[in-house]
C-alpha cells in the first residue's frame, strides 16, 4: 500500500510570499510572539468584517504581561480545530475569555488564557491605517456584540454607507 503524500505546513506562493495554513500558522506566530516580536499578515475571512475584512493587514502584538481585556482584539488557537482565529473578548466568563466575530450572529467562543496568541494593535486596509474597532469604541462594540445588537445594527448601516464609499473610489 503506497502512503499518502501529506500536506506541506506552508508553501511559498506568489513570489516571496509565504503562506501558512492551520497548526502551522499558531505554531509559527507563537514562535515569534514569545520572542517579544510583533507579526504582521494578511487576514482570511469575514467574521471580524466590517472592522477587519478580508485581505486586511493586521498586527498581532505579543501579551506579555498584560491581561486581555473586554472589547479587545485577540489572536488565538481555537479550543477544538487548533488553528487560528481572530475575534473580540465580549466578556469574561471564570476563567475563561469569552470571544465572538463582529460579522456573525453565531454563539461565543470561550478561549483559555493559554490560547490566547496575542493582540491586534494596527489594521491597514489598502495601505491606510484603520482606527475603528481598536479604541475606545471597542467597549460598546463588545457590548452590542456579546448582545446580539452588533450585526442587526451594522447591515442596514452598511447598506447606507457603501453607496458613498464606492462613490469616493474606496
Amino acid at each position: 500500500m503506497k502512503p499518502e503524500p501529506t500536506k506541506p505546513g506552508f508553501s511559498v506562493i506568489k513570489g516571496n510570499d509565504l503562506s501558512f495554513s492551520g497548526r502551522a500558522l499558531v505554531e509559527l506566530l507563537q514562535a515569534v510572539l514569545q520572542k517579544g516580536m510583533c507579526v504582521r499578515f494578511q487576514a482570511k475571512g469575514f467574521s471580524m468584517s466590517p472592522f477587519i475584512r478580508d485581505k486586511d493587514v493586521v498586527t498581532i502584538s505579543p501579551m506579555k504581561s498584560t491581561k486581555p481585556g473586554l472589547g479587545q482584539i485577540i489572536a488565538f488557537s481555537h479550543p477544538e480545530t487548533r488553528g487560528l482565529c481572530i475575534h473580540r473578548i465580549v466578556r469574561k466568563r471564570d476563567s475563561m475569555y469569552v470571544t465572538k466575530g463582529d460579522n456573525t450572529s453565531q454563539t461565543e467562543e470561550c478561549v483559555p488564557r493559554e490560547n490566547i496568541l496575542g493582540f491586534v494593535t494596527r489594521v491597514e486596509r489598502d495601505g491606510r491605517l484603520v482606527f475603528l474597532g481598536l479604541g475606545p469604541e471597542r467597549f460598546l462594540i463588545a457590548f452590542l456584540g456579546w448582545r446580539g445588537f452588533l450585526f442587526p445594527l451594522l447591515f442596514p448601516l452598511w447598506k447606507l454607507v457603501r453607496p458613498f464609499l464606492r462613490r469616493s473610489g474606496r
